[in-house]
């Protein structure tokens, strides 16, 4: 039994893997989209759609649906959603501050998906304001670790706006203001260093230190919000050590 065991246990997680996967490419394409339509379909002349094709090219979303997404947003081709943003604030477990950003053509149905999410994982809304305070909108560049160092990333970006390069273990984190992220991305891609993302992020001004417990019911909540295919992303302001991230995982 236990090959038969094992080949059903892998084929679940390639299953949700794949599910997992399937939702990410929706949401990379939703966000080329958008990019196209709010700044056209030059990805020269339009940093955000440069950044979003970028991401999604490093998430492997085949060529043909790209450029299929920036003709929608462009209104080369038909079929383009009109997309809005809307941001949702609360609290998860121990005191976790939640920032929900939806990009969807349904208000209505992102709010109820993150109302029921929020509430069967041991969260609650809040009103607008209450915890985006907590938060500053920063430029958040993500640099793959290889060979490079961190004197390497921070002598390339320093020029360009970068505040601080921190160490993610198999990534380095640049952050920089918002209105800096294209020069600092630029300046990573003159020094020929090779980074899986850039995007304008919000990033919390204090953290809450989590238990294993607190981090296993946070990650639960954060899943269940990103099972939505409205929401786009989820910041919280939570901090789990490395050896809780190990017991999680274990």
């Amino acid at each position: 039994m236990s090959g038969h065991s094992k080949w059903a246990t892998t084929k679940h997680k390639k299953a949700v893997i794949d599910a997992k996967r399937g939702k990410l490419f929706a949401k990379l394409i939703k966000n080329i989209e958008v990019a196209a339509r709010m700044g056209g379909a030059d990805p020269d002349g339009n940093p955000t759609l440069f950044d979003a094709i970028q991401k999604a090219k490093k998430q492997s979303v085949p060529n043909k649906n790209i450029d299929s997404a920036v003709k929608r947003g462009a209104g080369l081709e038909a079929g383009g959603a009109d997309y809005e943003t809307i941001m949702y604030e609360g609290y998860g477990p121990n005191g976790v501050a939640v920032l929900i950003e939806c990009l969807t053509d349904n208000r209505n149905r992102a709010a109820s998906d993150v109302r029921v999410a929020m509430t069967r994982n041991g969260g609650s809304m809040a009103d607008p304001g209450s915890v985006s305070y907590l938060f500053n909108r920063k430029g958040v560049v993500i640099v793959p670790k290889g060979d490079l160092t961190e004197d390497d990333v921070l002598g390339a970006v320093l020029d360009a706006g970068a505040e601080e390069v921190n160490d993610l273990g198999e990534n380095f984190e640049v952050i920089s203001e918002a209105t800096d992220l294209v020069a600092v991305r630029s300046a990573l891609q003159d020094a020929g260093i090779d980074y899986d993302s850039a995007e304008a992020n919000f990033v919390p001004t204090m953290q809450v230190e989590l238990d294993e417990e607190g981090a296993k019911k946070i990650f639960k909540l954060i899943d269940a919000l990103e099972d939505s295919d409205d929401v786009q992303n989820v910041f919280a302001n939570f901090d789990v050590s490395d050896d809780i991230m190990e017991k999680v995982e274990a």
